[in-house]
């Protein structure tokens, strides 16, 4: 079937021209763009297969819906043309640019065609300029993105609260924005934890006791006042667990001091966030009321660092704090059983009659850990992918060639002006023209030597930018390359690489070397 006729048009609303009349309403912006594509397409004598529409989703959100069937479907060849206002309606993402317009669309047939930037994949001579638009795009999300960093990181310094939930014990203070107030029936419970874990009760126990007497956890407490929470699909979310008992004795936003900036998403592209250095965090004192007076505080970290269990050497072992149970969220512990070390969850030690108990012996961690490690490092580091890296950083450096020979060519525009303000300095003094008319054409030069300063200035931030993604994409390999084809683990590489890792239980014991089911945490 010739489908060199039929198109596709795709529609999407941009943050900055949000003008919806309610959340149910298609913005008039989705409208505009259908009418004005619809009008285009009729022009060109094309068959319209179907209008995709993605309304208030941003440029670099690849889970777009309407985004990603239009994709399957261009795949399947169901049309030969793509249609959309711009480039940027598109995609913002370079990556996506060279990924889809000039690799993926032209192996499946498609032509892509921008109605507003005249981008058109079946002009050859206008590719450079695609690469360029997406260039540019790529900056406008990466300043986007460093603009609404600054403006949070700044606001958290000042000590307020940035968060779309508050801390169990506290509320969003609805009279005065970042700021958080006590919520009495929850701070009571962070209180006897506390109390409980200074008169010596272990963590476990605390909470298989507010289990015992159905208190419910951080997280099914906030749904059932229906407040904002973090949502839990893991199964047993109602009931308190060690970890949650962990994280509330030694967070000192219990004593009244903002802590903040825990983690972090290292790009604008990342779905998922990292943990940073605790020297990096945010810390502010004295911004809300506390629960926990600073002596009872004082006395559980005593506690806490008299139960800190280092191995016989002296040293955290390997596994120390990164393991949980994938059925409970238990810490695991580790165990010895012969000359073989394992890591297990006491069975039932929650009050979790079905927690299966994870068990996993250390070795056998150890090999899946590796196995996967090396993995990813082969499919990052791979011939195919250096090779697209050569070529992503080759077209970088010819834009900087290019940008570099625009600036040349404005520096020589302006001392060719400014030897035409001098020029007109001996005319006006030999009287060929007199003062206003110096004085005018001098305004004139000067202003199109300020004109030239500006562009390369602006090409100059353009170059330093372009360096900068060169050196990110080489330092990323750089680091992962120091772990390639390691043969055991130590704790460096399970801090810098690994966030937590979640165990299982075998079903069976089928054969001696049987895998529990394991979920690795990578930080990367």
């Amino acid at each position: 079937m010739d489908r060199s006729n039929i198109v596709a048009i795709y529609c999407r609303l941009s943050a900055e021209d949000r003008d919806k009349l309610n959340k149910e309403d298609e913005s008039r912006s989705i409208q505009n763009q259908k009418s004005m594509l619809i009008s285009y397409a009729k022009r060109q004598g094309w068959d319209i297969y179907q209008l995709y529409s993605d309304d208030d989703y941003q440029g670099s959100d690849r889970s777009r819906p309407a985004f990603n069937q239009l994709l399957n479907d261009a795949k399947a060849g169901k049309f030969g043309i793509v249609l959309c206002k711009s480039q940027s309606r598109f995609t913002r993402e370079l990556e996506l640019v060279e990924r889809i317009l000039h690799k993926d669309f032209i192996e499946w047939g498609i032509r892509f065609v921008g109605y507003a930037d005249n981008a058109d994949t079946d002009n050859k001579g206008n590719k450079k300029s695609r690469q360029i638009n997406g260039l540019v795009n790529e900056w406008y999300l990466e300043d986007l993105s460093d603009s609404i960093k600054t403006v949070l990181t700044d606001r958290r310094k000042k000590g307020m609260h940035i968060g779309s939930f508050a801390l169990y014990g506290y509320q969003k203070d609805p009279e005065r924005k970042g700021h958080l107030i006590i919520d009495p029936e929850a701070a009571a419970i962070v209180h006897e934890v506390f109390e409980m874990y200074a008169a010596g009760m272990g963590k476990t126990n605390i909470a298989r006791c507010l289990n015992a007497r159905g208190v419910p956890n951080p997280t099914e407490y906030k749904r059932l006042k229906g407040l904002r929470y973090k949502g839990n699909e893991k199964p047993y979310g109602t009931l308190w667990r060690y970890f949650t008992i962990t994280d509330m004795i030694s967070n000192e936003m219990y004593i009244g001091h903002m802590v903040q900036g825990k983690y972090e998403h290292k790009t604008y592209k990342s779905t998922s966030s990292t943990p940073v250095a605790k020297e990096n965090w945010i810390r502010v004192e004295n911004t809300h009321d506390a629960i926990i007076e600073q002596e009872l505080w004082d006395k559980v970290q005593e506690i806490r660092k008299m139960k800190t269990k280092p191995m016989c050497n002296g040293e955290i072992g390997i596994y120390a704090g990164k393991t949980r149970c994938m059925y409970c969220g238990h810490a695991l512990y580790s165990g010895k059983s012969r000359q073989y070390r394992y890591l297990k969850c006491s069975y039932r030690n929650l009050g979790v009659t079905s927690c299966k108990g994870a068990f996993v012996a250390q070795r056998f961690l150890e090999k899946v850990i590796l196995r996967e490690l090396n993995c990813i490092i082969s499919q990052y580091l791979d011939e195919r992918t250096a090779e697209s890296k050569i070529s992503e950083n080759n077209d970088l450096e010819s834009s900087i060639i290019k940008l570099k020979k625009e600036i040349a060519g404005h520096q020589a525009q302006i001392r060719i002006l400014k030897k035409a303000v001098q020029d007109l300095y001996l005319d006006k003094t030999k009287g060929v023209i007199s003062e206003a008319e110096f004085l005018e054409l001098k305004e004139k030069f000067d202003e199109d030597i300020a004109n030239y300063n500006r562009q390369i200035e602006d090409k100059e931030k353009q170059i330093a930018k372009i360096d900068e993604l060169i050196a990110t994409g080489r330092s990323r390999a750089d680091i992962l390359k120091q772990y390639k084809n390691v043969e055991h683990l130590d704790r460096a590489i399970m801090d810098n690489l690994i966030d937590y890792i979640e165990v299982g239980r075998s079903e069976k014991k089928k054969t001696k070397d049987e895998m529990p089911p394991v979920v690795i945490h990578w930080k990367f």
